[in-house]
This record gives C-alpha cells, structure tokens and sequence, in this order.
C-alpha cells in the first residue's frame, strides 16, 4: 500500500514531523477499514508530543481529510502546521487543524465547493446535489473555526474557487503565520517605538517644567527701558 504520510524526526527540536505529501488517499480511504486505522494508530504513538505536520498536497478524499483532520484536533500536543509548496481542496481542510497553521510565501491555499460524479435518473442527481451542498457545509464548519469569517463569506470563496498566496490566505484567517517573515514580531516593535515615542515626549515636557519652577524665568524688562533701547537702535 502505498502512503501518502510520512513520519520523520527533527534532529535538532527532536519534535516529530508529518509529512503530507501528494493526492489524500488516492487508492482508498472510505470504506477501507486499514488505512484510517494506521494513520491514527501513528498519529497515537505521537499524543502529547508537539508535531508538526508539513502540507504539499493538490487534495482528494473529502472523508479522508475530515478523518485526518479531526485527529490532529484531538492530538493532545501543540500541531504546527506548515505548508510549503500547496495545500488544496481537502488538503486545506487538514491545514485547519493546525494550533498554528503557516505558510511559505512561496506556498498556494486554494478552496472550492466540492464536487462528485453521479449516475441515474433525476432523483439520483438531485441526492447528489443536497449531498454536495452537506458536505459543503462541513467543510465551512472547519473554515469557519479557523478564520472566523461569516459562513456567507465563507462560501462566496468557495464558489469562486479561490486560490490565495501567503499573504491573501493571512488577509483572510486562513493561516496564523507567514514563513520567514518576521511579521508577528512587527507590529508589537512597532507598538514599543511609539511608546518609546510618547514617554520621551512626556519626559521631556515633564522636565521642562520642572525646570521652569526650580528657575523661573526673568521678569520683562520695563516698557520704558524697551522704547529706549529701539530709539537707540534707530538713531544708529
């Protein structure tokens, strides 16, 4: 059988990687009672470490992504998820049960309704329609965990089959980190300068007047002595 997950270990963090590489369970999935088992088997032998679960796959069984996706849910360990090359259709789906999911800039997320082949009469395509539109449904709940977007908006990017870079798929939620960025450091830098700012600026208003009352300044001279020395100054 071959597998579309490999599991590999971190030398230097000594955490445990998964590696998700390919279509998800292109020979078989649903109805195939070994195939889940082994994934969650391993996925068991792993529960309460931290892991981290490497994404470059086009997608595939919508079961199967649901499956994987709820047992990293329930992985007791912190689950980095990181995708590096793309992470489609059912594959995004797994993408969201990261505790923190990132990208590479380089990297592609694409959503979109899914989809199924049917035969028969009408009645057997109408079914296919309403199972379509549930599983839709499922889909948006594990969107919707993620990003925090209405389920409306949700489904507009799903109809318009929407692919995003790195930076469209932060825009949206759908990612907590770009990779190699220092972006999450950013913007509290950012929040220190400008406090920097103002309690430099507060400091110095305070030591002004501080100055001012330990030495006020001279009383003006009088108005007489002023005409007098600007009557000077024009006869020179």
């Amino acid at each position: 059988m071959n597998k579309f997950w490999n599991w590999a270990v971190n030398e230097e963090t000594g955490e445990d990687s998964l590696e998700l590489k390919g279509p998800i369970a292109e020979e078989s999935w649903w109805g195939d009672e070994v195939t889940p088992k082994m994934f969650k088997a391993e996925l068991a032998k792993r529960n309460g470490k931290n892991i981290t679960v490497w994404i470059n796959s086009p997608g595939g069984d919508v079961f199967a992504a649901s499956q994987i996706y709820t047992a990293l849910m329930e992985h007791t360990g912190h689950v980095t998820v990181k995708i590096d090359g793309y992470a489609m259709s059912a594959a995004s789906v797994v993408a969201m049960a990261g505790t923190k999911t990132m990208m590479s800039p380089t990297a592609i997320l694409m959503v979109h309704n899914p989809w199924g082949i049917a035969m028969g009469d009408a009645g057997e395509m109408e079914h296919m329609a309403e199972v379509l539109s549930e599983v839709k449904e499922s889909i948006i709940n594990a969107y919707e965990i993620k990003t925090g977007l209405t389920r409306k908006e949700i489904s507009k990017i799903m109809d318009a089959e929407t692919y995003m870079n790195a930076k469209k798929a932060l825009e949206h939620g759908f990612i907590d980190e770009i990779l190699y960025t220092d972006e999450s450091e950013t913007q509290p830098s950012y929040a220190y300068s400008r406090m920097a700012v103002f309690n430099s600026l507060r400091d110095k208003i305070d030591a002004d007047h501080a100055k001012v009352r330990a030495d006020p300044p001279e009383a003006p001279e009088d108005t007489s002595v002023l005409k007098a020395k600007l009557l000077l100054l024009t006869k020179l």
